[in-house]
């Protein structure tokens, strides 16, 4: 079944009431692509990221097939993280809004007594994390006898975070003839096998090939002086039309640290990282996701699972040492086939590390334009004399007595044998 429009899919009026309301017309092409095969009953793996429409991808059938006339649980998405679980949740709820089905979100950092009641008044959708889910099973407060419809949402990226024992023993408490889906951005053998385990003739659905590609966000970098990275911060945020950004620092230290300075200069800025409560971080998050938050400055672990519309801008305030993990970063940005902005800030030791990322995408990473902002000294570039051949060079750190400057050829023959390969 291929479709062009919501309009054309075989929906209740009351599903079709709440999409129209979310302004869906046109569906993305993971949805027209998987929302046929799960409205028919049919198993399906669906090769999306996060951003590209999959929560209604799976949700609209969902909503279209359960029972509102049982009160029991009969559709069970997994996710890998509280936020994702919340966000989703929160999205098919939506979707469901005039089908008085309801949905729960399930997850470890909230009361769990507070989950218990509302399981006990009825709930037809759970959406939760494996190990809150597994807790309810235990204590007997969670009946998934009646699912009919099992969703594993990230589904790799809950393999990466070692749930598989926890999905199989979840699974186990699902009735067989249930209808599964699993989503996933990239496809190795850990998840295959999962499909192999618990999938009849599934339909694939490969909107996105598992390759590093992002043609819809821009992608600059700015050579910095380590010594004055705040200001060059403060170029980019005062002049390169920065509505809502995420910061990203690679500790927790370093968060709390550029919070705290942006903070104290002026800016709408808060931390977001492991160290805060769960109750913290939910608040910070909304109020990034209402607006009323200008800036987020995180850590790579607290950011995972946010989906969040309108970031204009993802900004690496560090260099990751993991090139995958800015890609994941960037990804924050451009959602729903929408446009973003991608800025690094590289400094003189940070070169390696980037390279590595630059070796690796199929777009550009080209250097920030003088015309994007208004630098002070973002893209000035400092005279200097190589510390090895003596020759005059340009490097784009103010020189320091004492610090040992070298020209491109000099700084190449310097580099360790595995740093030249990278």
């Amino acid at each position: 079944m291929h479709i062009e429009y919501f309009k054309d899919l075989p929906l209740s009026r009351e599903v079709f009431k709440g999409i129209e309301e979310l302004g869906f017309t046109t569906p993305f092409p993971i949805q027209a692509q998987a929302i046929g095969p799960l409205l028919e009953g049919r198993d399906v793996i669906g090769q999306a990221h996060t951003g590209t429409g999959k929560t209604a991808a799976f949700g609209i059938p969902m909503a279209d097939r359960l029972d509102t006339g049982i009160r029991d649980v009969q559709g069970l998405v997994l996710e890998p993280t509280r936020e994702l679980a919340i966000q989703t949740a929160e999205h098919i709820g939506r979707i469901c809004k005039y089908t008085h089905l309801r949905t729960l979100p399930i997850y470890g950092g909230e009361s769990i007594q507070r989950q218990m009641d509302a399981l006990e008044r009825g709930v037809h959708i759970v959406v939760g994390t494996p190990g809150r889910i597994i807790d309810h099973i235990k204590r007997g407060t969670l009946d998934l006898s009646s699912v009919k419809v099992v969703v594993l949402d990230e589904a790799d990226r809950m393999l990466d975070m070692g749930f598989i024992k926890d999905i199989e023993y979840i699974l186990s408490n699902v009735p067989e003839d249930r209808q599964t889906s699993l989503f996933s951005a990239t496809m190795d053998q850990s998840v295959i096998s999962v499909c192999d385990k618990y999938m009849r003739a599934p339909e694939k659905i490969l909107v996105s090939k598992d390759e590093i590609a992002l043609p819809q966000i821009h992608q600059y970098y700015v050579p910095v002086d380590s010594k004055d990275k705040i200001g060059s911060l403060r170029s980019i945020l005062d002049g390169s039309h920065v509505e809502r950004a995420i910061l990203f620092c690679r500790t927790r230290r370093g968060v709390n640290y550029l919070a705290t300075k942006l903070e104290r200069l002026g800016y709408n800025a808060r931390a977001l990282h492991g160290g805060l409560t769960q109750s913290q971080r939910n608040h910070i998050v909304e109020s990034f996701r209402r607006g009323d938050l200008r800036l987020l400055i995180a850590t790579d672990v607290a950011a995972r699972g946010l989906d969040i519309q309108g970031i204009t801008h993802i900004i690496n305030y560090d260099v990751p040492m993991d090139a995958l993990v800015y890609f994941h970063r960037i990804g924050r940005t451009a959602r729903m086939e929408g446009e973003g902005t991608a800025i690094t800030l590289v400094d003189y030791q940070e070169i390696p590390d980037f390279n590595r990322i630059r070796s690796l995408t199929h777009t550009r990473i080209e250097k920030m334009p003088t015309s994007q902002a208004t630098y002070r000294d973002l893209q000035k570039m400092h005279t200097a004399v190589c510390s090895d051949c003596g020759k005059e060079c340009e490097i784009p750190f103010k020189p320091n007595p004492g610090r040992p400057v070298y020209c491109k050829e000099c700084y190449e023959a310097h580099k360790s044998p595995i740093m030249r390969i990278a």
